[in-house]
């Protein structure tokens, strides 16, 4: 991945210097022949694109905007409302997240939206505790969880390796 994207700037900078301008428009048109040619290059190598892990971490920012945004929306109608119908509680999410980055993102991700709290990993760190102000239907919560954060974090992660 660090070769693709030497190779890119440098095509980007031997781009520049062709030009004879110094402009942020040349060096986005020499990354553009720049990204075309390492994609050339990586279709004859055994290996991967290394703009599809940028796309992936654009997707994982974008899930947890929709996400954050959505819970709320959820804890303004809890609030809003004459009665709080809350279930708090506290859940166990089995996780396939291996390395301490991994987890330190997932349970980052999970504390900054509101209505979940990420309370720690089990001691084999197969399992992460969190609390969740509507917990009547846990199964649903770690489906959700499971398939929102845990998914988009290892396509970052691990997709290409």
């Amino acid at each position: 991945m660090m070769f693709q994207l030497a190779v890119n700037f440098t095509i980007a900078f031997l781009w520049i210097l062709f030009q004879n301008s110094l402009t942020m428009a040349d060096f986005i048109v020499g990354y553009a022949i720049g990204m075309v040619v390492v994609l050339v290059l990586v279709h004859f190598q055994d290996g991967y694109f290394y703009m599809h892990r940028v796309w992936s971490l654009i997707k994982l920012m974008g899930v947890f905007l929709r996400e954050l945004t959505l819970a709320n929306i959820d804890v303004m109608k809890i609030l809003l409302r004459k009665n709080m119908n809350i279930s708090p509680g506290i859940i166990a999410v089995p996780t396939e997240l291996k390395t301490n980055s991994e987890k330190a993102l997932f349970a980052l991700l999970m504390t900054l939206t509101p209505g979940t709290l990420s309370i720690e990993f089990s001691k084999d760190g197969t399992q992460i505790f969190i609390h969740a102000l509507q917990a009547e239907n846990p199964e649903d919560v770690v489906a959700q969880v499971k398939r929102t954060f845990e998914a988009s974090i290892l396509e970052v992660t691990r997709r290409h390796v």
